[in-house]
C-alpha cells in the first residue's frame, strides 16, 4: 500500500513540476540579479525604496518560471497592488499585530481569488505593509512602482537575451 502510494506520488510531481531547459538555466539568474540589482541602485539614487523581499519573490516568478499565470503583469501589478491596498487599509482600521497581519494575507487571498490577479508574493507584501505599519504612499512606492520596473525589465530581458524564456505570456 505505502509502495503504490510512493509511486503515484512520483508520477504526479513528474506531471506537475515543471521542467527547465538548460538553455533557459543559464540566464534566468542573470535576470532576476540584474532586474533586482537595478531596483536596488535605483532606491539608492532617488531615495524611494523600491526593493523589498515580496518583489524578490516575485522576481523567482518572472525569472524562474515567465510562463505560469500568477507571473503575468495583471496578476503581478494588481496582485501587489491588492496586497499594498489591503495592508494600509487593515493599518488603518485595525493597527498592527499578529492577527491584523493573518486578516490582512487571507483577504489579499481571497480578493487576488475573486478579481482574478492572484500572485503569491502579494500575501508578503500585506504581511510586511501591516508589519512595518504601512501608509498610502506604500502603495506607490514601493508597490506600483517596484512591481511595474519589475514587469518592464523581465519584459525587456526576454526580448534583448538570447535562451530567455518569453515574456509576458499576456498583459491582461
Amino acid at each position: 500500500m505505502v509502495r503504490r502510494w510512493l509511486q503515484e506520488q512520483r508520477r504526479l510531481g513528474r506531471a506537475y513540476q515543471p521542467r527547465f531547459q538548460r538553455r533557459h538555466l543559464s540566464v534566468t539568474w542573470l535576470g532576476a540579479l540584474l532586474s533586482l540589482a537595478l531596483l536596488g541602485l535605483l532606491s539608492t539614487w532617488s531615495g524611494m525604496a523600491l526593493l523589498t523581499a515580496p518583489l524578490g519573490a516575485s522576481s523567482v516568478l518572472l525569472f524562474g518560471y515567465p510562463a505560469s499565470p500568477l507571473a503575468q503583469p495583471r496578476n503581478l501589478v494588481l496582485g501587489n497592488l491588492v496586497g499594498g491596498l489591503v495592508s494600509v487599509l487593515a493599518v488603518a482600521w485595525l493597527g498592527r499585530g499578529p492577527l491584523v497581519i493573518a486578516l490582512a494575507v487571507a483577504l489579499t487571498i481571497l480578493l487576488g481569488q475573486q478579481l482574478r490577479c492572484l500572485h503569491p508574493p502579494a500575501g508578503g507584501l500585506a504581511f510586511l505593509g501591516v508589519a512595518l505599519g504601512a501608509r498610502p504612499s506604500f502603495l506607490l512606492t514601493p508597490v506600483l512602482n517596484g512591481s511595474l520596473l519589475l514587469v518592464l525589465l523581465a519584459a525587456g530581458f526576454s526580448r534583448w537575451v538570447k535562451g530567455a524564456q518569453p515574456y509576458p505570456v499576456h498583459w491582461l
